[in-house]
């Protein structure tokens, strides 16, 4: 495989080290960063010298197989990059958290980027850790062992002290509650972006239309002063986030999903599916979001390039149809 990347920040380099493990090419970097262009991409990644230097033309992603793409969460944010990439004839695998569904947000610009990748003859899909996986792929694989279901619940907490800076701070870690609800409402901080997507990503793949989803997130506040490593939290300051997502048919919660990310949370993933005649119920010890996200992206590289043209969603691609009992 010959790969790309657009954008070429921290988790553009966890997928790269990814992709040099399995032993692809890197054909090119494209960043906007004046710290990173002119820079050769194996100083960035701390090995040698590798040949192929971070530029801010997007025209040296020519002749990839897939292009990784990871500048923004919003749709409408990137897409003239996707389009960009799409006109060069690459497949598209980017971690836009908002591309995992797009039809939620944005379905007019969905509609332009499946006509742009179709008529480009590439494919292109969004995913990651979360949405992507956890949330949403893992349970409908989980409910591949029932012949209807009735109800999924899926939890993921993670102690955000163990994350990069980056992500503490998108949560919100050390800030006052009130000027952080306005943050996040001025999109200036995500928190957790996805929760809608991995619902609708749910009810895509196991067949049912939602009458109503919701979502929501609010900031956790210490309750004492909070000392783990390096972090270090003030009394009645942000240590982290709550947020769910919940699907509706006919006034019945039928999918929840729900994230914790906070200083000092227990990790653990867990995920609940009520079916006919029984119940499932699935347990992890925590997935590390960064290399999770990296091993995702690159583990759906191959089957994204063989994949039809088109706008696609990670769930298209998996080989289960588990259907929910008619309501």
């Amino acid at each position: 495989m010959r790969v790309g990347f657009y954008g070429f920040g921290a988790i553009s380099r966890y997928i790269a080290r990814v992709v040099l493990e399995r032993g692809w090419e890197i054909t090119g970097a494209v960043d906007i960063s004046p710290r990173l262009i002119g820079r050769d991409i194996g100083f960035l990644l701390g090995i040698e010298k590798y040949g192929v230097k971070v530029t801010s033309s997007p025209d040296t992603l020519r002749g990839s197989d897939v292009v990784f793409h990871a500048t923004g969460s919003w749709l409408d944010r990137v897409f003239d990059q996707l389009v960009t990439l799409a006109r060069l004839r690459v497949d598209v695998v980017s971690t836009c958290e908002t591309l995992a569904y797009p039809y939620y947000r944005y379905p007019e610009i969905a509609e332009k980027l499946d006509r742009e990748a179709k008529s480009n003859n590439v494919t292109i899909v969004g995913a990651g850790i979360n949405p992507g996986f956890v949330l949403d792929v893992l349970p409908v694989v989980v409910s591949a062992s029932l012949s209807s279901i009735e109800r999924v619940y899926a939890v993921r907490s993670l102690d955000a002290s163990k994350r990069r800076k980056p992500f503490q701070h998108k949560v919100g870690i050390g800030m006052n509650p009130s000027e952080y609800v306005e943050r996040l409402k001025r999109r200036e901080l995500t928190g957790h972006v996805g929760y809608a997507e991995s619902i609708y990503l749910i009810g895509r793949a196991l067949g049912v239309s939602f009458t109503k989803v919701e979502e929501g997130q609010e900031p956790l506040v210490a309750e004492e002063h909070i000392i783990i490593g390096d972090v270090e939290i003030e009394k009645g300051l942000v240590k982290g986030i709550r947020g769910y997502g919940y699907g509706y048919v006919d006034g019945e919660r039928i999918v929840t999903l729900e994230l914790y990310a906070y200083a000092g949370a227990e990790e653990y993933e867990e995920i609940v599916v009520e079916g006919s005649g029984y119940t499932i119920k699935w347990r992890s010890t925590g997935t590390p979001g960064d290399i999770g996200t990296a091993s995702v992206v690159v583990n759906l590289a191959e089957t994204v390039h063989e994949h039809e043209p088109g706008l696609v969603t990670v769930v298209d691609l998996l080989p289960f149809r588990p259907r929910f009992k008619k309501l």
